[in-house]
């Protein structure tokens, strides 16, 4: 196995590092006295950085030294998608809200998750019909831009709870994430309609 290939495999290994982290108990106490900042959010947090620094990592190698596999083409899409899904529900399922005066909003909305995970399976499923006629449809610009962005904004999110500025600012980040990956996914499926409207 590859050098690229098997950050790909750390990456996916990661996953569930992260999810047993969140369930155990003394990790969910505060790191900090004075805030809600726990050990599992602080070090999930270094665990997704590194993660996603090897998504970078493992693309660039590969291309550089002609290193480009089928399980690579297969794996690194999948292990980027389930990471940042996780991340986000990890997120989701501690209930962070935010509050502006008299109202609390959800941190991590279900309905902005929802829109995150169809997108993704919308624009895996395009990929998939693309392949079966031989044709490899690259990311855009709006979609790297997204990639980009949500990762800064999951980095925001695991540390919301050190001070209400961060948190505020995660919010702002998270809301922004999900306005890229809608018009990120429109503008995808828009520009690959042939494909996947051509037998109706």
């Amino acid at each position: 196995m590859n050098l690229p290939n098997k950050l790909t495999l750390g990456r996916i290994i990661a996953i569930p590092v992260m999810i047993i982290i969140a369930y155990i108990p003394y990790l969910g106490n505060p790191i900090f006295q004075g805030t809600s900042l726990s050990y599992a959010n602080f070090i999930n947090f270094i665990i997704f950085a590194i993660a996603s620094f090897t998504d970078f990592l493992d693309g660039y190698l590969a291309r550089k030294n002609n290193l480009v596999t089928t399980f690579g083409k297969f794996a690194d899409p999948l292990a980027d998608k389930i990471l940042v899904m996780v991340a986000f529900l990890i997120i989701f399922m501690q209930g962070q809200i935010v509050k502006f005066g008299s109202v609390e909003l959800e941190l991590v909305p279900m309905w902005g998750l929802g829109i995150i995970i169809f997108r993704e399976f919308a624009v895996s499923g395009v990929r998939l019909v693309a392949a079966q006629h031989g044709d490899v449809i690259a990311a855009g610009w709006s979609g790297k831009v997204k990639t980009f962005e949500t990762m800064i904004a999951i980095g925001f999110l695991f540390f919301a709870e050190l001070h209400e500025v961060i948190k505020i600012l995660g919010f702002v980040l998270m809301y922004i994430s999900i306005i890229l990956t809608l018009y990120s996914g429109v503008e995808y499926i828009w520009k690959n309609r042939k494909i996947i409207f051509e037998s109706i």
